[in-house]
């Protein structure tokens, strides 16, 4: 990596509250048993399912900046939304169990058409519970904003100090979280002797691709980023990148016109549907286990991942090139798929 001038992004960041809940840096790891063709490029792995708190996640970033906002507010409840598996809402849960705040959530319960007998008593939900978290069902249907704002008026009501988390902690402060991160990445690959050409991640709610692009530019870098569509839904994953990606560039004196064409979305590895999983995850989720110890998810990573080797497969990054997996958590998912995977994972 080239670094220059990182004094523009750090007086950014040196502006807003942050409440340190992670376990950062998390660590960039070689990992070129991953793909092992001679034409591979570099492979490296940005350990974000490291983060700890709460079982760890991309999330931890996002809540290291909103969290601070609901402690100002004088809140002493976090209420959010998300699906029964959500992994954001589990950070959130945690982040709320950690400052000594209740959480309250609206749990999207039609969303995955098809789901394990225990989908809705493992994993995620598990331990949103553990955390002490309580919550309402909601559908797909409602709309989510309304749904969370009825939920933080009724709490008011009722003399409660409700914070809204919203969906995915996607906003132009959780966002902030990840112009940190390309910081982070830029310097771990400049201490390690790394000229990164490619970031690929799990794309959905927005903040962290547009975080990143945003950052990497601000540093003067040109990472490439690849946001791999989890919702089957590109347009919509496309509009909530460039509407944090818009907000980000106001807010640090950048020119979003020509930011617009760095988001790339690659679509062909949903699976169809969010929360649905194929042979192809998988099978990257077992190859990721089996070479290097990495768990992923069936829902986020483990369709990030496919995408990266088939990605590489197909040619489209070059022996020279050294790419980034981005790991944005999402482990305890996996444990409301087993059906998918036969006896002991096998």
């Amino acid at each position: 990596m080239n670094l220059t001038d990182t004094s523009p992004l750090r007086r950014h960041l040196d502006q807003f509250d942050r409440l340190r809940l992670g376990h950062f840096p998390t660590p960039l790891e070689h990992a070129q048993r991953l793909i092992t063709s001679s034409d591979a490029p570099g492979i490296f792995v940005k350990r974000d399912d490291a983060s700890g708190l709460g079982g760890g996640g991309n999330k931890v970033r996002a809540l290291e900046y909103l969290m601070p906002a609901a402690l100002a507010s004088g809140a002493d409840t976090i209420v959010t939304a998300g699906v029964v598996q959500s992994n954001s809402v589990r950070q959130v849960a945690a982040a709320a169990a950690k400052m000594g705040l209740a959480c309250h959530f609206g749990m999207i319960t039609d969303r995955v058409p098809s789901v394990d007998g225990d989908y809705s008593e493992t994993g995620n939900i598990f331990l949103d519970k553990l955390y002490g978290a309580t919550y309402e069902p909601m559908s797909i249907r409602d709309d989510k904003s309304r749904f969370v704002q009825a939920m933080a008026d009724r709490l008011i009501r009722e003399g409660r100090r409700p914070y809204v988390v919203p969906y995915g902690c996607a906003n132009v402060l959780g966002a902030t979280g990840y112009l940190r991160c390309s910081l982070e990445i830029a310097e771990q690959a400049e201490a390690a002797g790394v000229s990164l050409t490619h970031v690929v991640h799990a794309s959905g709610t927005g903040g962290t691709q547009a975080g990143l692009i945003v950052g990497f530019a601000l540093l003067g870098l040109d990472i490439e980023v690849i946001g791999i569509d989890i919702d089957a839904d590109p347009l919509g994953v496309r509009a909530r990148v460039t509407g944090l990606l818009h907000q980000l560039c106001a807010e640090v004196g950048l020119n979003d016109d020509a930011l617009r064409e760095r988001i790339h979305i690659d679509d062909r590895y949903s699976a169809g549907h969010y929360g649905l999983t194929d042979k192809r995850t998988v099978d990257a989720i077992r190859l990721a286990a089996r070479r290097e110890a990495l768990l992923l998810d069936p829902v986020y990573s483990g369709k990030a991942f496919s995408a990266l080797l088939d990605l590489a497969a197909q040619g489209r990054f070059s022996p020279t090139d050294n790419v980034l997996f981005l790991h944005t958590g999402g482990t305890p998912a996996i444990y409301a798929y087993r059906s998918h995977f036969g006896d002991g994972g096998g």
